[in-house]
């Protein structure tokens, strides 16, 4: 009695049979499940992201010149917090809302190929938010929990990619390559384009509402 649920080429398209694959793939009856809570914690570090972005945006620009500062605060107001002016949350925002458009287009889909492009993001992931750690524990001197708990979404992302990967049977990238083509047309896009639009639109209105003149205030 095997735990493992058989997905093939002829069984895995949507739309029709022009879009079967000439390779078979095995996936564990967790996998679902495995994805759902990698697409549960994508959201939560999207949050909080989200959030430290906008302390960059509203929060900081208050702080008055000369002013001490501690904790938290002295860890984003490092020049480590930025990459070319613009916040790390703020990429990190992008990040998880990257991880959480391929959730998405996998849960639309089911194709192998989404989990092989998900393991170099994640594990990107990991090694950016390890060095940030670092600087906050060396360089800095300072903690930022929610800068932490980032940091461990970023863990707990790769260690889902690495489970699903584990109880997996997936064909080498090099085998899928070529069907790019073909998964884009089984691709429902209005939800994948739905996530990404909501994601970036936040933080741009997130951004442009602190350049709006305050109403009632002149000078």
């Amino acid at each position: 009695m095997t735990d493992r649920t058989l997905t093939t080429s002829s069984a895995a398209p949507k739309k029709g049979a022009e879009y079967a694959y000439d390779y078979d793939w095995t996936y564990s009856q967790t996998t679902s499940r495995l994805l759902g809570a990698f697409t549960a914690v994508a959201v939560l570090g999207w949050l909080v992201s989200v959030l430290l972005s906008t302390i960059h945006f509203w929060a900081l620009p208050q702080i008055p010149s000369g002013a001490e500062i501690a904790g938290s605060l002295e860890v984003i107001t490092s020049p480590w917090a930025y990459v070319l002016g613009v916040p790390l949350a703020t990429l990190g925002a992008l990040y998880y809302l990257t991880t959480l458009a391929l959730a998405v287009w996998w849960f639309d889909t089911r194709h192998p190929l989404i989990i092989k492009i998900l393991t170099p993001i994640t594990a990107l992931g990991v090694v950016a938010s390890a060095y940030f750690v670092y600087l906050q524990l060396g360089p800095i001197g300072a903690i930022c929990p929610f800068c932490m708990l980032s940091a461990a979404a970023t863990v707990v992302l790769f260690g889902l990619e690495v489970e699903v990967l584990r109880t997996s049977d997936l064909p080498p990238v090099s085998t899928m390559a070529g069907d790019l083509g073909p998964l884009a047309a089984q691709t429902t896009w209005k939800w994948i384009v739905l996530v990404v639009a909501i994601g970036l639109l936040t933080l741009l209105v997130t951004y442009v509402a602190t350049l709006l003149p305050v109403p009632g205030v002149t000078g």
